[in-house]
């Protein structure tokens, strides 16, 4: 990508819950329960280029599974994996991470297990996935689909879309819902702010979050 891209660029400066928050106050989903940090304390942010994993057998892609989307990843691209036929196989490991890493990809999502952690720690490249073992995905687990809709965490997704991953979990933005969004929690995120100061300023915490903090999503969108 030859500039920066302005959306994902607003996204970094965020983090999931003031985009959570945001999206609560539009109705919209996309914040998603379970899927955790694996490795490194990075938050990440950009463009989803989505993954779709599935029992190995005919009829399914004979390269490794992700090896497509590593390649055509950049910076400012998270590769984004549905894989739900199997828990107790990894639907990424070390040397996807290594990849990934020499790439510059920003981060790997997993709605699902992945393996090699410690890899992926040494390396400081972020994973996130509901659980972490051992076994192989070698004659259980193949691509089936890559670049194409998938669905993570019940949140529908396709190439394009953003998300945002961070010790407090992940949370998606459907791209034709971006610029809202992001305005929004632009919005929020600042409101916090000014209430974090205050109270670092020595203003009671019961008069900080009073009935003002409560509906303060709703006072933000009524006065745009």
């Amino acid at each position: 990508m030859s500039s920066a891209d302005a959306s994902v660029v607003r996204l970094q400066a965020l983090d999931t819950c003031a985009v959570s928050d945001a999206l609560d106050r539009l109705g919209l989903s996309g914040t998603v329960v379970g899927i955790h940090r694996v490795s490194t304390e990075r938050r990440i942010a950009g463009r989803v280029v989505p993954v779709k994993l599935g029992p190995a057998g005919e009829g399914v892609a004979s390269r490794h599974l992700c090896s497509a989307a590593i390649e055509a990843a950049t910076s400012e691209d998270v590769i984004v994996v549905e894989h739900h036929s199997r828990e107790d196989a990894a639907g990424w490991g070390g040397l996807l991470s290594t990849a990934a890493s020499v790439r510059g990809v920003a981060g790997t999502i997993v709605d699902g297990s992945v393996r090699d952690a410690d890899d992926s720690r040494d390396l400081n490249y972020p994973v996130f996935a509901r659980a972490v073992v051992p076994l192989t995905a070698r004659g259980r687990v193949s691509e089936h689909a890559w670049n194409e809709p998938i669905v993570v965490g019940g949140v529908d997704l396709k190439p394009g879309d953003l998300v945002i991953a961070d010790g407090s979990g992940v949370v998606f933005i459907d791209a034709n819902r971006s610029a809202e969004v992001l305005e929004l929690a632009e919005s929020i995120a600042a409101r916090e702010a000014k209430l974090t100061a205050a109270v670092r300023k020595g203003t009671p915490v019961s008069r900080v979050m009073d009935g003002s903090y409560e509906s303060m999503l709703k006072q933000h969108r009524s006065s745009e």
